[in-house]
Parts: C-alpha cells; sequence; structure tokens
C-alpha cells in the first residue's frame, strides 16, 4: 500500500479489568497496517487477568506494544496521565488516549493525525459523538441526555463552543505546555478531560481564547455504547462535584496555573513500574 507515513504518535490505552473483552486482534489488525502508531497499554492495578492477557497481546508486536503496569488501582485519570508522560519521555511527535472498548474505532487515529499534521496551529483533536444522517453514533438515552446537560454546563464554566468532552478518542501535539499541564496528579478521576483544558486555560491567565483556534472536533463516523462500562449512575454526581472543584481550582480567581517539579513526574513513573513486558 503507497501511504504517506504519519510522524510518530503513541496512543495510551488504559485498562481496569479488561481481561474478558479486550479485542486484540483488533489492535493488531489497525497496527499491522500503521507501523508508525504505537500502543501503550496502561494497567490499572487489575484484578482479573488484564495483564497476562496484555502480554499475550504483545507477543509477536514488542515493536508496536507497550506495557506499563501501574499498581495499585489510582482511576483512569492517573492511568492516562502516567502513560502519556511516559509517551512524552519517549520522544514522539503525537500522544493520545483511546478507550480500550474501542467505542471509538481505531482507524480515526489516522484521521486525527492527518488534520494536525495539516494545519499546525491545532494542538488537540478530539472525537465528537454527534448522531448524523449516515453515521453510525449508537448511544444509550440514559447516557445521552444527562451527557448534554454535563455537556453544556463544561461548554459554560471552560466558556469554550465545545461539543463533547468526554469522548475517550483524543490526540495531542507534544510540547512543552502539554507536558506541563500532565506533571501534577488530576483532581477528578473521571472528567480529567476537562482538568486539562482547564489547566491549559490556567496557563494563560484564564484567558480561553487561544484553545479556540488550537483544538479541532471530529464528528466520529462509527461510535458504539459498549456494554461493561465502568460507570454507574452515581458517577454523575461525582462528575458534577468534580466539574465544582476543577472550576474553582483553575478557573474561578484567575490565577495562573503552574505544574510541579518536573522531576517529581519521573519519580511517579518510576513508581508506577513502567515496563516492557517479555
Amino acid at each position: 500500500m503507497n501511504q504517506r507515513a504519519l510522524p510518530v504518535c503513541t496512543v495510551i490505552v488504559p485498562c481496569y479489568n479488561e481481561g474478558a473483552r479486550l479485542q486484540s486482534d483488533q489492535f493488531h489488525h489497525f497496527l499491522e497496517g500503521h507501523r508508525e502508531i504505537r500502543i501503550l497499554f496502561v494497567n490499572d492495578g487489575s484484578t482479573d487477568r488484564t495483564l497476562a492477557v496484555l502480554g499475550e497481546a504483545r507477543r509477536g508486536f514488542e515493536d508496536l506494544i507497550e506495557i506499563l503496569d501501574k499498581q495499585p488501582n489510582g482511576g483512569k485519570a492517573e492511568a492516562v496521565r502516567l502513560g502519556m508522560l511516559a509517551a512524552i519521555d519517549s520522544g514522539v511527535s503525537y500522544v493520545g488516549f483511546w478507550d480500550a472498548d474501542l467505542a471509538t474505532p481505531l482507524e480515526a487515529i489516522p484521521e486525527f493525525l492527518t488534520l494536525l499534521e495539516s494545519n499546525h496551529q491545532l494542538q488537540m483533536v478530539f472525537g465528537s459523538r454527534v448522531r448524523l444522517l449516515g453515521r453510525q453514533v449508537h448511544r444509550r438515552a440514559l447516557r445521552h441526555y444527562p451527557g448534554r446537560v454535563f455537556a453544556s454546563v463544561v461548554s459554560l464554566i471552560l466558556r469554550l463552543p465545545i461539543y463533547d468532552t468526554q469522548c475517550g478518542a483524543k490526540i495531542f501535539r507534544v510540547n512543552s505546555e502539554l507536558r506541563s499541564v500532565l506533571v501534577d496528579p488530576f483532581l477528578s478521576r473521571w472528567v480529567f478531560d476537562v482538568e486539562i483544558l482547564a489547566r491549559f486555560i490556567a496557563m494563560n491567565h484564564g484567558d480561553p481564547s487561544d484553545l479556540r483556534d488550537s483544538i479541532y472536533e471530529v464528528p466520529l463516523m462509527r461510535w458504539e455504547d459498549v456494554a461493561g462500562s465502568k460507570l454507574h449512575s452515581g458517577d454523575f454526581l461525582k462528575a458534577s462535584l468534580d466539574l465544582l472543584r476543577i472550576y474553582r481550582r483553575y478557573l474561578a480567581g484567575g490565577t495562573a496555573y503552574r505544574s510541579g517539579v518536573t522531576g517529581a513526574a519521573s519519580a511517579e513513573l518510576d513508581a508506577a513500574g513502567r515496563r516492557a513486558l517479555p
């Protein structure tokens, strides 16, 4: 296949008790056609066979699949943050994260990368779950409508016309600002996507105008509400409380965000057990 090589990208896939539903064959099929992309699975203290399943998935793809075994369980936010820091430290040009259930097909990643490569003003490309004619976006009503209320509140708080902050398909251009945003642990376990944007805004003294031109939302062609989600009904309340904490910490006072010491992040990665399994 004559395909223009894209810049190197590492995609973080956080995993917690995914041993029974990880679609290893889908990852293998994708990577066989996109060898410029790496997958970094982060095992977030799983109590099932996830780590063993990941080791099996890596066999034969050692140059394309890496594993970070993070113990103990610390939540999706920390799994993604530590994975992204590890990828950034490896020298990649782009880094992102993708949900392990592949609700968003992996085939969307090259589209995201092409957008970033063709427009150097863009710093982030996010998947957006917009149900339009001609697109296969299937989401349960009990999650869709509360999600739309939450998204509207987020848009108002961030002062950004963003449609979907919570889709688990995002790619970022690697730069010093992104690393600074990721150095400190997140306040939130679930709405860390919003916290990332809030930190960028706070770094710019509360002004969101730069983000308006640096984020591109892609209406996904396919998205499937996969059974076995770790989200529960009470998590909507928790997410709302986290959103309040994020607003108070980063946006209410107009104080510029300053990240912690870079060396602390490296120590965290070592403590998390960064390693490639044989």
